[in-house]
C-alpha cells in the first residue's frame, strides 16, 4: 500500500499548480483523500478533501483558489491550486482514510500517507 504526491515546484505569486496523489496496492476509489500541508514551523493543515462518493471540502484558505478532484481509473486524486500565493508555501501530503466528514481535516483520521511534494511560491 502506497501513496505518492508529486507534481510541486516552484512558482511565482498568481501562478498556478496541479500536484497529483497516486495509489498502489488499493482502490483510492474506496477512500477519502484528504490533501494536507506544513510549512516550516508550522502545524500540519488540511486544505481539501474529496469523498469516495460525492462531495468536496475546502479549508476557508483555499476556498476559491483550488480545486481538488479524482480520476478513479488512474487511481489519482488532483489539487490544482490558482493564483497561489507566498503562503501557499509548504510541503504537501495526500492521505487516505474514512473521516467523518466534519473531521475531514483532523489527520489522525486518515490511514496512509504520501510522502508529500514541495510547492513554493516566490513573491
Amino acid at each position: 500500500v502506497q501513496l505518492q504526491a508529486f507534481g510541486g515546484g516552484l512558482v511565482q505569486a498568481g501562478e498556478s499548480l496541479k500536484i497529483s496523489c497516486a495509489a498502489s496496492g488499493f482502490r483510492l476509489g474506496d477512500y477519502g483523500i484528504g490533501w494536507f500541508r506544513q510549512a516550516p514551523g508550522r502545524e500540519r493543515e488540511g486544505v481539501s478533501y474529496i469523498r469516495s462518493g460525492h462531495g468536496t471540502y475546502y479549508a476557508d484558505s483555499a476556498k476559491g483558489r483550488f480545486t481538488i478532484s479524482r480520476d478513479n481509473a488512474k487511481n489519482t486524486v488532483y489539487l490544482q491550486m490558482n493564483s497561489l500565493k507566498p503562503e501557499d508555501t509548504a510541503v504537501y501530503y495526500c492521505a487516505a482514510g474514512r473521516p467523518i466528514v466534519s473531521a475531514w481535516f483532523i489527520s489522525s483520521m486518515y490511514y496512509y500517507w504520501g510522502q508529500g511534494t514541495q510547492v513554493t511560491v516566490s513573491s
